[in-house]
């Protein structure tokens, strides 16, 4: 977020450089990013001060014209020709002096120089309104009260003073620090703490909030009382939309803000001095004169205010007319037809608080990642909203000249409260690693604007107000206590500490980086999935079962809600993703962890390379995963399950390709590293022979008989037996039966075989296939 220095020091009395708020920023953990320098007016003014002029003349060469002897106060009077016809003896005035650098309207400098106009030298200029930068005006010089000081330089007539913008970086949890007027708070915590600074914030005044009986009510009815936690409202009538002042479109600018008009602009004033988003209504433009706030029909339609027409999600909540047609995105964007334009006459403010996930899911749905967004995802403060709305109200009476209605509309059906906290001195000294007194400790709190109630001499209890929505357990409690005493005021210990570091074999670092190796020297590509993942893929696949997730409160991202339960549906997002990009020829693998709240065991890679050579392989049956898959096992030990992945699963992705997948569990590798004596032979300089074989066999044979049987018929040449297809088709196959497709692999390491000799070994495999297994060999 932006924060403007000049806008701080409307809450705070304090003459800090830029650098050291930057500094005490930092401490308490919002991170400075960098400082940029806003003059109030380009240039300065420098150069321009406030002159008498002592005698005016007409040219004699010009009409137009007038030749000035201006008295600034530097002791020797000024000549200068001036073409403005309000310029008189005796005014007071602005003059720039020779050398002053000036700025058109479209920003481009010019500098006043001395010169001759129709012959008469000219010794600086008497200035215009829009040649200060003060105004539009042309009409004329600007003249100032006759007991305006000669020589006050014109910054401190006009009381210019440049403006410092930080750009601070906020971590997701910090949804009190929004605002303007939020960092502003826990500054002041910092210094009450720090720098002894005795005085209170200043807040917004509210004087200007008068109400009146006036002609125009919107009554509001809030259905979906879950996604909106509290409904605010009021009518300001007879309002006049024009430009906003100068001061409040100054103090928007600085903060990148593009002032609109004086209605829209207070809206936005008071979302970054509040961290409260209000969206201003034509109350004319909302039929019958009621606001219905729902959730949205699945595929209606909603025209925004940047005009494109869109799909609805019946999760979006919006803000409805009686009609129930959407006026706006309720917390996200505005509709075109509802909002304040140079016509609107009466307009009604909403300020709300919506429930962050729902806001976060519509947002990203939509792609429209606006401030107030921003906010409501964060988690607002249900309990500034009414105060947030005054604040506008006032505003508009006071800038639009409008009357504010007496009837205010709260629909707060179950209101948030304080959380409360069990805070133990000891656990707040052991955590931030040093003593700190307890009366510190009590003062910090109390500058946080928390209540603290003792319990017993060894612990308080502490309610945390409602704009720290991420202090809910006591450790968060004692972050916030250690922000404000100052990370810099831990003392880093003198001696450091360290034990002689061993790892036990096998390694599992080196394992990791053994197969990693492996896996990228024969064309795999590394992926790094998330650990985090959304539960909706899940939906309708039975892979893993709902009670077993690991949900977690995602405030950065909501929509990624649980920890991911397997490898394989993340490894899916990957290929979706790359498929998506016209990227085909993938081979994957990714050393991760899976997480299920019961019996989930890691997952990771390879066997042979680590030398696991003792294991029995048997087909995967019943699997809500594969199509079809064997898995490498020591019994009811499982090493790895392989195989193609099912066309549902795939297709819940939106991948149409055949996808094949491997699961291993690098625990069970690493507990089976070095438990066999790893053997060494010569490679064979004769050439391997492979041959396939498809056999229509009944489904309750399993690969690991016929696995069996085709090693007792060829025990020296046989090297490799694989399985690579299964096919199932009851019309063409049979009733129970399937087709194996299987490699072989023969090689003798003292000869080049021959096709005699393969073709003789393949005939007695066949035979032994077809009387042990009754299969049946597919020409």
């Amino acid at each position: 977020m932006k924060l403007s220095l000049n806008w701080l020091k409307k809450y705070l009395n304090v003459s800090y450089t830029p650098e050291k708020i930057a500094e005490m920023l930092t401490i308490i953990g919002l991170e400075v990013e960098g400082i940029e320098k806003v003059e109030s007016i380009k240039g300065g003014l420098k150069g321009v001060v406030v002159g008498e002029v002592l005698t005016c003349e007409k040219h004699p060469d010009a009409d137009r014209l007038s030749v000035t002897t201006v008295n600034i106060g530097s002791g020797e009077s000024l000549q200068i020709v001036c073409g403005a016809p309000n310029v008189a003896a005796g005014q007071r005035v602005m003059v720039a002096t020779i050398g002053t650098e000036l700025y058109t309207k479209e920003g481009e400098a010019f500098t006043i120089k001395k010169g001759k106009i129709r012959g008469t030298e000219s010794h600086g200029m008497i200035c215009a309104e829009d040649e200060l930068g003060i105004g539009d005006d042309h009409s004329g010089i600007t003249i100032l009260p006759s007991e305006t000081k000669v020589g006050t330089t014109a910054a401190k007539y006009y009381n210019i003073e440049d403006d410092y913008v930080f750009e601070v970086g906020l971590t997701p949890n910090r949804s009190d620090a929004t605002s303007q007027l939020g960092v502003a708070r826990d500054l002041l915590a910092y210094l009450r703490v720090n720098e002894s600074y005795n005085e209170d914030i200043k807040d917004p005044d509210l004087s200007g909030f008068v109400t009146e009986r006036v002609g125009i009510n919107i009554d509001v009815e809030v259905l979906d009382k879950v996604s909106c936690i509290r409904y605010t409202g009021i009518t300001v009538n007879n309002v006049e939309v024009k430009d906003s002042p100068d001061w409040l479109k100054k103090l928007l600018v600085s903060i990148g803000v593009k002032p609109i008009n004086n209605i829209v602009d207070i809206t936005n004033f008071v979302l970054n001095e509040m961290g409260q988003p209000l969206h201003a209504f034509d109350a004319d433009k909302i039929k019958d004169k009621k606001i219905i706030v729902k959730k949205a029909e699945l595929g209606s339609e909603f025209v925004s205010l940047d005009g494109v027409t869109r799909k609805l999600d019946n999760e979006d909540l919006m803000i409805c007319d009686a009609a129930s047609q959407p006026l706006c995105m309720a917390g996200v964007y505005g509709g075109i037809d509802s909002g304040v334009s140079i016509n609107t006459k009466n307009v009604f403010i909403e300020s709300a608080c919506f429930a962050s996930k729902g806001i976060r899911k519509t947002s990203t749905r939509h792609n429209l990642r606006t401030d107030a967004a921003k906010i409501f995802e964060k988690g607002s403060d249900p309990n500034i909203t009414e105060f947030a709305m005054k604040r506008a109200a006032a505003l508009m009476r006071e800038l639009a000249g409008g009357a504010i209605s007496n009837v205010i509309v709260d629909v707060y059906p179950k209101v948030v409260k304080t959380v409360e906290i069990r805070l133990y001195y000891a656990n707040v000294n052991r955590l931030i690693g040093m003593e700190i007194p307890e009366d510190d400790i009590h003062s910090i709190l109390q500058a946080m604007d928390m209540e603290i109630t003792p319990l017993d001499d060894e612990s308080i209890l502490v309610k945390v107000p409602t704009n720290k929505a991420d202090v809910i357990r006591e450790v968060d409690l004692i972050e916030e206590i250690v922000r404000i005493f100052g990370l810099n005021r831990v003392p880093v210990p003198s001696q450091i500490k360290s034990t002689i570091s061993y790892t036990n074999k096998p390694d599992k670092h080196k394992t990791k980086e053994l197969l990693s190796d492996f896996l990228s020297s024969i064309g795999f590509n590394e992926m790094m999935g998330l650990s985090l993942i959304e539960s909706r893929h899940y939906t309708d696949l039975e892979i893993a079962e709902k009670s077993q997730f690991v949900f977690i409160n995602n405030t950065s991202n909501i929509h990624l809600d649980i920890m991911r339960p397997d490898m394989l549906v993340s490894g899916l997002v990957s290929v979706s993703h790359n498929l998506n990009r016209q990227q085909t020829n993938l081979s994957l693998y990714e050393f991760g962890k899976s997480y299920k709240k019961e019996g989930q065991k890691p997952v990771v890679s390879l066997l042979q390379r680590c030398g696991i050579f003792q294991y029995q392989i048997s087909e995967i049956e019943g699997s809500n995963r594969f199509s079809y898959g064997l898995k490498i096992h020591r019994g009811p030990l499982v090493i790895a399950e392989f195989g193609e992945i099912k066309k549902n699963v795939c297709q819940k992705m939106s991948i149409k390709t055949t996808l094949y997948f491997a699961e291993i569990s690098f625990d069970t590798i690493l507990k089976l590293i070095g438990k066999e004596k790893i053997q060494v032979q010569e490679i064979s300089r004769f050439p391997s022979v492979r041959r396939d074989l498809a056999l229509v066999i009944d489904k309750n044979v399993k690969f690991g008989d016929i696995e069996v049987i085709a090693k007792q018929t060829e025990k020296k040449l046989l090297k490799q037996i694989a399985l690579f297809d299964v096919y199932e088709n009851e019309q063409q196959l049979g009733a129970d039966k399937k087709s194996y497709a299987i490699s072989f692999v023969f090689e003798d390491t003292e000869k080049t075989l021959n096709d005699t000799e393969i073709d003789g070994i393949m005939v007695k495999m066949v035979k032994q296939l077809e009387q042990k297994t009754g299969a049946l060999i597919r020409k």
